[in-house]
């Protein structure tokens, strides 16, 4: 299976290619962005991806480091209650519970911005939880990289990080609650929708680890997914143009239960068959990825906050 992925050189020199199970990488000739490949069509963008498959290996994935595959002006959005686990979580978590029962079965759904390119972590790197906030969950959704068409052309692994308590105090804090320094991630490789035969039939699985041991469980799969995909793009797509492109992270159907709250240590880990798996270290305040800032110019900043 291809990804296509985004990386930096030892000299920050940042370059996307196409890498494949073996861990080769084949760099797209004119070393086109992430937003620039989603300026194309699908059958197009599939054509040069297959195409630079097939020539000579240029780097190995070791000796490189991978970044998030977001640049340009692509931006990073998601949906909310689109499982039934979802609607019943926000159901018990708020003082507004009719908001919650109502988006559900609505016509329109919960979109709501997430983060740009710059403020997205990868594997490795680590997530946070809001200073302010006592009640913290990790959400593992399917997420659809979609062209500047609106045409679905990739699938990521994404965490949507999320302020409980925040949230459920009143459904107008939503963006304090979703948006904020670390509170997404996204795995490394876009595999080319193409190459998923099934996406409304993908297991879904995280665990969050604690001192070594598995302190929560969960599994669901995107057979449980209450809207479509293709109806969640459409709307988004709807009002506004995206030059380079969106990702689109589709809601989750695992939460864990009020008593469950991420605490500064924990990992995050999340798989999605076909897809990849994303693994973050928890942090407790904020102010720990400032960094991120740095990276934007510097990528290699990045390597000091990776493999814990």
């Amino acid at each position: 299976m291809t990804r296509i992925v985004r990386f930096a050189d030892d000299r920050e020199t940042v370059r996307t290619g196409v890498a494949d199970d073996a861990g080769a990488i084949r760099t797209f000739p004119g070393a086109p962005l992430v937003a620039e490949l989603l300026r194309l069509p699908a059958e197009e963008l599939r054509t040069l991806v297959e195409d630079t498959a097939r020539g000579p290996a240029g780097f190995a994935e070791r000796d490189v480091l991978p970044l998030p595959p977001l640049d340009g002006l692509m931006e990073l959005w998601a949906a909310g209650v689109t499982y039934e686990r979802s609607r019943e979580a926000r159901v018990e978590e708020s003082a507004e519970r009719s908001v919650y029962e109502r988006i559900y079965d609505a016509e329109r759904p919960e979109l709501f911005y997430k983060a740009p390119p710059w403020r997205v972590v990868t594997d490795g790197e680590p997530i946070a939880v809001r200073d302010d906030s006592e009640l913290n969950v990790p959400e593992p959704e399917l997420a659809l990289v979609v062209n500047r068409y609106g045409e679905t052309v990739g699938y990521l692994v994404a965490d949507d990080v999320s302020s409980r308590s925040i949230e459920g105090e009143n459904p107008l804090y939503l963006p304090q609650a979703k948006i904020y320094a670390g509170s997404v991630a996204v795995s490394p490789g876009i595999v080319p929708a193409w190459e998923i035969e099934a996406p409304d039939a993908l297991a879904i699985g995280m665990v969050v680890w604690r001192d070594g041991a598995p302190v929560f469980r969960g599994a669901t799969s995107t057979a449980a997914f209450h809207r479509t995909p293709r109806g969640l793009v459409d709307h988004l797509w709807r009002s506004q143009p995206f030059p380079d492109g969106a990702v689109l992270s589709t809601g989750t159907g695992i939460v864990p239960a009020l008593d469950f709250t991420l605490s500064a240590g924990d990992v995050v880990e999340i798989t999605i068959d076909g897809v990849g798996t994303l693994r973050n270290p928890v942090r407790g305040r904020q102010s720990e990825l400032d960094w991120l800032v740095e990276a934007i110019d510097h990528p290699l900043k990045r390597r000091a906050h990776r493999g814990e």
